[in-house]
């Protein structure tokens, strides 16, 4: 099991100097350089493979390189690194040798947010949605935000930006425990849902609950915390914060929930809903909202109405609200559209936990109005794949057709016999299983016929299968390049 991350002594900007990331192309870390950038601070860094965030950052002043090597470090003050560097990265080791400051990415992401109003998201599913509808929706009220995503909003095409507003709105990481630095920085958190996963660090759901509340205790004395009211896992969390100095707000379907949702309907890729503040709501109770968002999905209607809840909570009105929802036009990777040929649509998600397979694997449903859903998954973690292959297949039975790929092992070694074999097997009435990604293309085109859907899932490398598979479509259709 992973150590997970120390929560830190908070540091200030000022206090960085010259700043080397290891890692520097992952969506967090490029995100923290690009604000560090922008206010000035000497940024370096270094990925193993060369990037178009790399060459972005270059732009913009950083100094990059491909590969990790100690002489990389140059002149630099303080290390960032994530959790996925191992000990023994050349970088990393050279760092401490040299006495250097070290801190993780969330450290770092926390300095950034001091003297600014944080609204921190945080849950085990629905961060990245989320934190960008809030991002768009306070961008569309003129509040200039800064933000960090894990991921990249379409609007701006930037998972980063610097914003010259009072709002710094951060994506929180649970997986390493390193949420909890960005806690003391949340006049507002958000907390979508409570669920087993990350068990590579965490022992149990006992254990990630504990730390959930950890980061409800570490929140200001003052600040206010939502959470969805269908979750479980909120539920336990609200009890445990009861005793705090919190403003707690609720959003969902309960009748009870300060922020109401009801009359969910889907429709092709646009979800429709309507939000009812209670009395304990930032908006004028009774008055009910009509939502349209153009993502699909019964789960995407609940991070809509987190993203109102919160926006309401840092002194956002109802109709701008309502309307930055309105203009909200997705983020990468989330029921990302990646192309359409000879009658299949080519969706692509994220999802890598069989509670996120099974809500867009429904969403996809809703979009495919009649079609068929063709599932292409590849799992993420030989741990998660061992833990959860029984749920990955329960939820790829919700498809018509389910391809599985081998294990995007990021940062984990192999597990003898851990393989998607294991999740394609699990999937009642079988599933194709391709262990050479190569052929997924053909295959799942070959799967589709016109109507159909093709989703392709999974937190590693199959999202550039998309393409591809439109590729192969367009060609059996006999359309041009």
């Amino acid at each position: 099991m992973a150590a997970l991350v120390t929560p830190t002594d908070p540091v200030t900007v000022g206090e960085l100097g010259r700043v080397h990331f290891t890692g520097i192309g992952g969506a967090g870390m490029s995100g923290i350089a690009r604000i560090l950038l922008a206010r000035g601070v000497p940024v370096s860094g270094t990925d193993s493979a060369d990037s178009a965030l790399l060459a972005e950052l270059a732009a913009l002043g950083a100094r990059v390189a491909v590969g990790h090597d100690a002489g990389h470090l140059g002149d630099a003050d303080t290390l960032v690194v994530s959790s996925a560097i191992r000990p023994g990265n050349p970088e990393l080791v050279a760092a401490r040798q040299r006495g250097l400051r070290v801190l993780h990415r969330s450290a770092a992401l926390a300095a950034a947010m001091a003297g600014r109003r944080g609204a921190v998201i945080a849950g085990t599913h629905g961060k990245t949605t989320t934190t960008s509808m809030l991002t768009t929706i306070l961008r569309r009220a003129g509040a200039d935000p800064a933000y960090v995503i894990g991921g990249i909003l379409a609007e701006t095409g930037l998972g980063a930006e610097d914003g010259r507003g009072e709002v710094f709105i951060a994506e929180a990481d649970e997986s390493d425990g390193s949420f909890l630095n960005l806690a003391p920085q949340a006049a507002v958190a958000v907390v979508t849902c409570v669920e087993a996963d990350h068990l590579d660090n965490y022992a149990s759901l006992a254990e990630i609950e504990a730390a959930f509340g950890g980061f409800a205790a570490r929140m200001p004395p003052g600040g206010t915390l939502v959470l969805c009211a269908d979750d479980p896992g909120c539920g336990r969390l609200a009890a445990a914060a009861s005793g705090l100095d919190l403003r707690l707000r609720r959003y969902g379907c309960a009748p009870d929930a300060d922020y109401r949702v009801s009359g969910i309907a889907v429709t092709g890729m646009t979800t429709a809903l309507t939000v009812t503040p209670g009395p304990g709501a930032a908006l004028p109770a009774g008055a009910a909202l009509p939502v349209t968002i153009a993502v699909p999905g019964r789960h995407n209607a609940l991070n809509a109405a987190a993203a109102l809840a919160a926006a309401a909570e840092l002194g956002t009105s109802a109709g701008a609200a309502t309307a930055g929802l309105a203009a909200y036009r997705g983020a990468q990777r989330r029921m990302e559209p990646k192309g359409e040929a000879d009658g299949v649509r080519v969706l692509d998600s994220y999802a890598h936990h069989p509670t996120e397979l099974a809500a867009d694997l429904a969403a996809a449903r809703e979009v495919a109005a009649g079609g068929r859903v063709i599932a292409v998954f590849q799992p993420h973690l030989f741990s998660r794949t061992r833990l959860f292959a029984d749920g990955f297949g329960a939820a790829l039975g919700l498809a018509d057709e389910a391809v599985v790929l081998d294990v995007y092992p990021a940062r984990e070694d192999p597990e003898p016999g851990v393989t998607g074999e294991l999740v394609a097997r699990a999937v009642p009435g079988g599933a194709l299983y391709l262990a050479d990604a190569a052929a997924v293309p053909a295959a799942a085109a070959g799967l589709a016929k016109p109507g159909d859907l093709v989703l392709t899932m999974g937190a590693g490398d199959v999202t550039r299968l998309g393409p591809l598979i439109v590729d192969v479509l367009r060609a059996r259709a006999g359309e041009g390049g």
